[in-house]
């Protein structure tokens, strides 16, 4: 089903009629059976990568208007003369200065000119402003002049959207601060009426369930909290990935393992780690800062719809550019006349041109022929299925330096980990990202279309909190230490209250962002609660020390260098019920009932084709087992399996591809 970009609820709405559809009843009917939806949407980020956010004016501390611009006044490109600051997202004129100042420890240096105040809103209202943001300097430690500042607006401008920076992220770095406010009054309109029209749609047809919100951090929230904090949805789309990841992985025993996601426009990478993903604070969009806790996963422009191209050195490029839905790569023949992934996985074999999205899709053979030959083979001088080859070659160790970037440049060999492999074009290209990462297993799930779909439905509601504490570690305060934690869990027990979360199904995790003494960077350090509660300092340094050499490749504790403690950070997590996988029982190895055909498909490694056996992925049982080079097809995705693995089907209906040398322990695992 294509996308609705012009109005996102239409399409939820058309993915609900269809879901009815295949149950033989109504949408009425069907949704009064729903007890619970939970929705990812990237309203926010598309309105923050195509600048179409909110009319938002932000107040500040005077003389730091152009912090938004400034940044923290490192270059991106160190060496490159011409590279052009980021645009923000309020204009200079919408950034008011305003007289105060509090110094580090939150004490009043220049006291709050409220006339300031009353004369931006003036012009504020002048400009039909639809967003607010107040960021003073050191508000973190004392919120008086944001709070006093927040009732003024509330006042003169009370339909406008409000973001203030020391609710929304009370903590150090003021660029950090600043850049995460205006990005959640920038896409907070946005996002409220979107949600807004998505309830009422729902209400009209019936729905009388729970409504949960995808974050960027793998949990859901509230509508009604999601329209507060909207900044917490940009770059969620992809977040329900490693919660199923988890899932898929520990059925086999995993602990770890490599998420991987290529979709249409994009591929995404995430690494788990003893069943926990990866989490990052310094996160970015559209080179933008989004300092909120988020899942680490890198995303490149490598997707079906990515366009092939040549530089100006004469080189073979795939993307970021992409077709999209519309018009989509040529084969589509909705218009498009650019040479995409799908085109050259069509010409290569990988693809039946009668049997995409179970024939729904049917696919031009002949345009996508035609825009590889015209665009590319011409152009370097090869045929046509060389330039087919090659932008399939391309693409792949463009997604395989996507894997490296959240594994090798983190301090993981991706060699350890399954790689857990998603998207409706995904499993085409596993095998040779495989290949080229020296990876030995891969988990295909049944679903792996849905990939994060499914994980949004195992995830669970999740709240961050974090109070910054700047503080030599040899001079932290226990009272003080405590304090901050038993105040982020009341505030965090009071929302999980308001989603209906029940006591007993509330997780707290404990963190700290330390660094050696004038370190730049901190490192965030995993603490338990019994560390919290007896302040065992000496405890939590035992984990700093080995955290940081792995990361950095090095650790200071021989030579007794001075630690330092700047943030405390406290992750609430309310656990929901969880759909339950269906087993099977175990079949015979003979997968020969589920082949429907067969067809030429080129092999990478031998530059040739071979005719290869054809599986319908439906009709395959617990125990099949299927060498390779094979093809299994499915309604929502195919799979191409490489001469150099085997596949076998789970008890569960996924596919576990393995390199046929390491078959013994693979087998042991799933067939346990």
């Amino acid at each position: 089903m294509l996308s609705t970009p012009d109005d996102p609820s239409i399409g939820v709405l058309n993915g609900l009629s269809e879901m009815a559809k295949s149950k033989g009843v109504s949408i009425s009917e069907f949704i009064k059976e729903v007890e619970t939806i939970v929705h990812g949407t990237t309203v926010t980020t598309n309105a923050v990568l195509t600048y179409n956010g909110a009319k938002t004016g932000l107040l500040t501390t005077k003389g730091l208007r152009d912090a938004l611009e400034m940044r923290r006044g490192i270059r991106e490109e160190q060496y490159n003369n011409r590279y052009t600051n980021v645009k923000p997202l309020v204009p200079r004129y919408l950034r008011v200065p305003i007289e105060e100042r509090l110094d580090y420890k939150g004490e009043v240096v220049v006291p709050l000119k409220e006339s300031d105040i009353q004369e931006s809103l003036e012009k504020f209202k002048n400009e039909n402003i639809e967003a607010m943001a107040v960021c003073f300097m050191n508000s973190f430690a004392n919120k008086d002049h944001e709070s006093k500042a927040k009732e003024f607006v509330k006042t003169h401008l009370p339909d406008a959207y409000l973001t203030v920076s020391s609710e929304l992220l009370p903590s150090i770095r003021f660029y950090d601060r600043i850049s995460t406010t205006v990005l959640n009054s920038y896409v907070g309109p946005i996002l409220r009426g979107y949600l807004s029209s998505l309830t009422k749609k729902l209400k009209d047809i019936g729905f009388s369930g729970v409504l949960l919100i995808m974050q960027s951090n793998g949990g859901v929230i509230s509508p009604e909290i999601a329209t507060n904090t909207a900044a917490a949805t940009l770059l969620s789309g992809p977040a329900g990935g490693p919660v199923a990841g988890i899932a898929y992985t520990s059925i086999q025993g995993y602990n770890d393992c490599i998420t991987v996601d290529m979709g249409g426009t994009s591929f995404d990478a995430a690494l788990i780690k003893d069943k926990t993903p990866l989490v990052t604070t310094e996160g970015e969009i559209n080179r933008l800062r989004l300092a909120l806790p988020m899942l680490g996963i890198v995303t490149i422009g490598a997707g079906g719809g990515s366009i092939g191209w040549i530089d100006e050195g004469g080189l073979l490029r795939m993307g970021p550019q992409s077709a999209g839905a519309k018009p989509g790569p040529a084969c589509y023949d909705l218009g498009g006349e650019k040479p995409t992934a799908t085109d050259a996985d069509l010409i290569l074999g990988y693809l039946d041109p009668d049997f995409f999205a179970g024939g729904k899709i049917r696919l031009n053979y002949d345009k996508a022929k035609e825009a590889i030959k015209t665009q590319i083979a011409d152009k370097l001088n090869l045929n046509l299925v060389e330039a087919a080859a090659g932008m399939y070659q391309v693409i792949n160790v463009n997604m395989a330096s996507g894997v490296r970037e959240v594994s090798v440049k983190r301090g993981y060999d991706p060699r350890e980990f399954p790689l857990v492999v998603a998207g409706g074009a995904g499993p085409v290209h596993a095998c040779m990202i495989a290949l080229e990462l020296e990876i030995p297993a891969m988990i295909i799930p049944k679903e792996s279309s849905i990939f994060c779909a499914a994980g949004m439905l195992m995830s669970d509601l999740k709240h961050d909190f974090v109070r910054t504490y700047a503080v030599s570690f040899d001079n932290v305060e226990s009272k003080t230490f405590k304090s901050h934690f038993q105040d982020m869990e009341e505030n965090g027990n009071k929302l999980l209250e308001s989603e209906n979360i029940p006591k007993d199904r509330i997780e707290a995790l404990y963190s700290l962002d330390m660094r050696y003494v004038k370190q730049y960077h901190e490192v965030n350090v995993v603490i338990t609660k019994d560390e919290v509660d007896n302040v065992d300092l000496d405890s939590i340094t035992k984990k700093f020390h080995p955290e940081h050499n792995r990361l950095y490749g090095y650790s200071l504790e021989d030579e007794g260098t001075p630690i330092e403690l700047i943030n405390m950070r406290l992750t609430l997590i309310g656990k929901t019920d969880k759909p339950k996988f269906i087993e099977e029982e175990n079949k015979s190895e003979d997968a020969s009932d589920a082949v429907k055909g067969r067809r030429n498909v080129y092999l990478p490694n031998k530059k040739d084709f071979q005719e290869l056996d054809v599986y319908d992925g439906f009709k395959l049982k617990c125990g099949n087992k299927i060498a390779g080079p094979a093809i299994i097809e499915q309604v929502n995705t195919t799979t191409f399996v490489s001469p150099e693995y085997n596949v076998i089907c789970d008890k569960y209906g996924s596919y576990t591809m393995y390199l046929k040398t390491k078959e013994k322990e693979i087998l042991e695992r799933v067939l346990k």
